[in-house]
């Protein structure tokens, strides 16, 4: 299951509770790498071993008043708000403040995950992510999971859904 592979720093010394707790719970095989706070994707990257493609973000989006979900998005891209909103079947999203987003998920902006979120809402996941080692955070600054990403999406019951587009750099 879950192995550690590097040491702790002074704010790092653990993985948040509840992501650690959910990704067990998953029975998933893991691996948690804390490497402190990064600048870049491409620090980020470096520093779990994986390349910039590899990291995944888990975005909120509001769909309506108390009506969330989390979207898994490679490094790489990013959502494609048209794409997005057809396979939603709505017309409206946004992306919360960082306070709500810690609210409904009990994470702080940079650390959110739907592994132990305190909501669980539906998790739509880009098919990029099938088939290949992913690292997504764990719920802590400069703390992620490394695991396959198909896995992850079952694990989930993630929905799998063309809703990225490639970064424009």
């Amino acid at each position: 299951m879950g192995t550690d592979t590097s040491p702790s720093a002074d704010d790092l010394d653990r993985v948040d509770a509840p992501a650690a707790a959910a990704l067990e719970a998953a029975g998933l095989d893991f691996r948690i790498t804390r490497h402190g706070r990064v600048a870049s994707l491409d620090e980020a990257a470096a520093a779990r071993g994986v390349q910039p493609g590899d990291i995944i973000k888990t975005l909120v989006v509001r769909r309506a008043d108390d009506d969330f979900l989390f979207v898994l998005v490679p490094g790489d891209r990013e959502i494609s708000w048209p794409k997005l909103r057809h396979a939603l079947g709505v017309t409206r999203l946004s992306m919360p403040d960082a306070a709500t987003a810690r609210a409904v998920t009990g994470y702080e902006r940079g650390t959110i995950t739907p592994f132990g979120s305190s909501n669980a809402w539906p998790v739509i996941a880009d098919p990029t992510v099938l088939g290949r080692t992913v690292s997504i955070g764990a719920g802590a600054h400069g703390v992620a999971a490394t695991l396959d990403g198909t896995a992850a999406i079952e694990a989930l019951g993630a929905t799998v859904a063309d809703v990225t587009e490639r970064r424009a750099d």
